[in-house]
């Protein structure tokens, strides 16, 4: 299976990966030789502790690469009034005429908590292409709703976006 990416997804997995190759790996390795140092190794909870830091930054350097070798790189341009993939939109349901703003971003960076929702997502795929003024269904199961396009903000905010958004 593929994971759809944009190419600023790889580009932020790149970064992450230099960092942690760069930064991470000499520092966890330092702090195992001085755990290690601290004597017998059977009952030295720093050693284990300092080793377990060390192998999760190396299985994350292994995950991160894996999914730059078998993405599918999807664009994320769209046309300048149209909703696109890491486009800011504002919705309002039609239901309850509450109003929600969500970031549209590819399956793996997906995240509701965070108001990243992904572009396969029911919502996502509906407003995908949309324009700001448009209602626009929602199809969930059998039934679904209706938003609101309010506004469609196209600037790369990558304010949210910090290392380990993957």
């Amino acid at each position: 299976m593929h994971n759809e990416l944009t190419q600023s997804d790889i580009q932020k997995m790149e970064e992450e990966i230099e960092f942690r190759k760069l930064v991470e790996r000499p520092r966890l390795i330092e702090d195992v030789k001085e755990a290690r140092a601290h004597g017998d190794l059977s009952e030295n909870f720093e050693y284990y502790a300092a080793k377990r830091a060390k192998n999760q930054n190396e299985s994350r350097i292994r995950y991160l690469e894996r999914m730059i070798r078998t993405a599918q790189v999807v664009s994320d341009e769209s046309k300048e009034d149209e909703v696109g993939i890491n486009n800011t939109v504002t919705v309002r349901f039609v239901d309850d005429g509450s109003q929600e703003t969500y970031r549209i971003v590819t399956t793996v960076r997906g995240n509701s908590l965070a108001g990243l929702i992904s572009n396969e997502s029911p919502l996502g795929k509906a407003l995908l292409g949309c324009k700001e003024g448009q209602r626009v269904h929602v199809a969930v199961g059998a039934g679904g709703y209706d938003v609101d396009i309010i506004h469609i903000d196209k600037t790369e905010d990558d304010s949210q976006d910090k290392l380990r958004s993957f």
